[in-house]
């Protein structure tokens, strides 16, 4: 049974994350909370902090928290029954310690109050590891802004500047003063936000996740039936967990796409928003590098014939995957019984001394424009010895965003299936030749490292529910003879792309 167990999906690393939350103020942040401890095999947890925000100014509810800590106790033992022996689920008792109070004040106020017992537990946890600490903002941001401001006040400027640096924040809109305040005087920080007016939350990308509930998103885009109450009675508010899992008043889940971001499940990069993932796609406001604040970007999706081109599409687009994991994991906590429940597929691409780990890392070739190369994942298995099947796509977005170098085309990319592989594990690709994937359109010169391009590969299986794994395959086009050259700058982008300027 252990060496089964061992065939599960692993995460090597496993992401320090650190909750904050207006929890109580509506009931999606407990939604969140349920959602974020199903997943806590994948997180190193370092915090629980109730925060306020504009809509709960001068109170805070850590006995929510505990509440909920307490019923995933009653099923953390089935729970790790479901996962890797190195990735198990922390004790609740660990988990409830980690819950502390924030300032119960507004914003700004926090600044001049003592210090709160969250934002204490923050400093503490920034200064124990040099590691990345992921700050899930579901509220108010103040606690973050006290504990700056305290190293502001009893460390000297390198040595804050330092603790500034193991900041990832991933902030759901701004729901205090304390939000543009902290992004404006300490640039510095890796900040993921919304940009958008105050309070004008149906334009921000995390609404995506179930926004279309409230009010028109993409219509004809995102499939409504599993962010429905209905569905979630059925598939989520069961067992002793699932039944802490309240009925939305707005929308779903609003704060829950800052830790679909975290999931590893093979697509994303925590350290390249710009990516995409199930928690949405980010770009950096400032190519520049002054400022490290990541804001919304668009991503195409092709639905029944139809296009649709949205920041909330970077959302919706995985929603039935990261819907049908939800409902799996919380299958998991009705039993220890592995047999009774679906677990999601392992991805492996290629063989030998070019393959990919097994793990959710991306995995990164290197491979010259206008050459054929062989992506082979037959390697990938499911532990529950389901069928798999096997779909090979292109992100587009991810090769343009955030290049110095202007990208007027990122070519298409066709995935041939090789013959006798009708699962689709095993396909020729084409990279396209060096006129469009690495030659400087302003200059016409050609580049020895062009353009870099996404992959994606997703492995589902034919368990129920269904579950996807994914395989990021980055592929970065060489040129090493500098071909394609087209011998002519140009002093615009307008006239290289053939437009007049006058």
């Amino acid at each position: 049974m252990a060496e089964q167990q061992r065939r599960l999906r692993r995460c090597p690393d496993r992401h320090r994350a650190f909750v904050i939350s207006d929890i109580s103020n509506e009931p999606d942040d407990a939604e969140s909370l349920v959602r974020f401890l199903l997943y806590g095999n994948e997180f190193d947890t370092q915090g629980l902090v109730a925060c306020t925000s504009t809509w709960m100014r001068n109170n805070v509810h850590p006995e929510d928290m505990e509440r909920i800590v307490t019923a995933y106790g009653t099923v953390v033992d089935n729970l790790n029954t479901h996962v890797h022996p190195d990735n198990q689920y922390p004790p609740a008792a660990d988990l409830l310690r980690l819950i502390k109070a924030g300032p119960a004040c507004y914003g700004r106020e926090a600044l001049s109050a003592p210090l709160s017992d969250g934002t204490a537990l923050l400093i503490e946890k920034l200064e124990a590891s040099e590691r990345p600490l992921w700050i899930l903002c579901w509220g108010g941001t103040n606690v973050i802004a006290q504990a700056l401001q305290h190293f502001d006040k009893t460390k000297s400027q390198d040595e804050a500047a330092r603790l500034r640096s193991r900041l990832r924040v991933y902030a759901i809109s701004d729901q205090d003063d304390t939000g543009m305040w902290i992004r404006v005087k300490y640039p510095d920080i890796f900040y993921i936000c919304s940009v958008h007016g105050w309070k004008e939350y149906g334009m921000a990308a995390w609404t995506g996740i179930s926004g279309d509930v409230l009010f028109p998103l993409d219509e004809g885009g995102p499939d409504i039936t599993k962010v429905k109450k209905d569905w979630l009675k059925e598939h989520i508010q069961i067992g002793p967990l699932g039944k802490e899992y309240p009925d939305y008043s707005f929308i779903m889940e609003g704060d829950t796409p800052t830790l679909l971001y975290l999931i590893q499940n093979g697509l994303g990069s925590s350290e390249n928003p710009h990516w995409g993932s199930w928690g949405g796609r980010y770009v950096l406001g400032d190519l520049g590098g002054v400022a490290h604040h990541y804001m919304d970007a668009k991503d195409t999706v092709i639905k029944d014939g139809k296009s649709f081109r949205s920041n909330h599409a970077t959302i919706w687009r995985w929603r039935d995957a990261f819907q049908n994991d939800f409902a799996a994991r919380m299958q998991w906590t009705l039993s220890g019984d592995r047999s009774k429940a679906n677990h999601a597929p392992v991805v492996i691409v290629n063989d030998g001394d070019n393959e990919s780990t097994a793990g959710p890392e991306p995995f990164f070739i290197e491979v010259e424009a206008g050459a054929q190369i062989t992506l082979d994942a037959s390697k990938s298995y499911d532990p529950d010895g389901d069928d798999l099947t096997f779909r090979w796509f292109q992100y587009k977005e991810a090769t343009s965003a955030q290049s110095h170098i202007h990208w007027a085309i990122v070519p298409d990319v066709e995935f041939v299936l090789a013959e006798g592989t009708p699962s689709g594990a095993v396909v020729d690709v084409t990279i396209p030749g060096p006129e469009t994937t690495a030659v400087d359109i302003l200059t016409g010169q050609a580049l020895e490292k062009g353009q870099a391009l996404h992959f994606i590969l997703e492995v589902k299986d034919k368990g129920t529910p269904s579950l996807i794994t994914y395989k990021r395959v980055v592929a970065q086009v060489t040129n090493r003879e500098l071909r394609g050259a087209k011998g002519k700058a140009y002093d615009t982008i307008t006239e290289a792309l053939g437009h007049h300027t006058k």
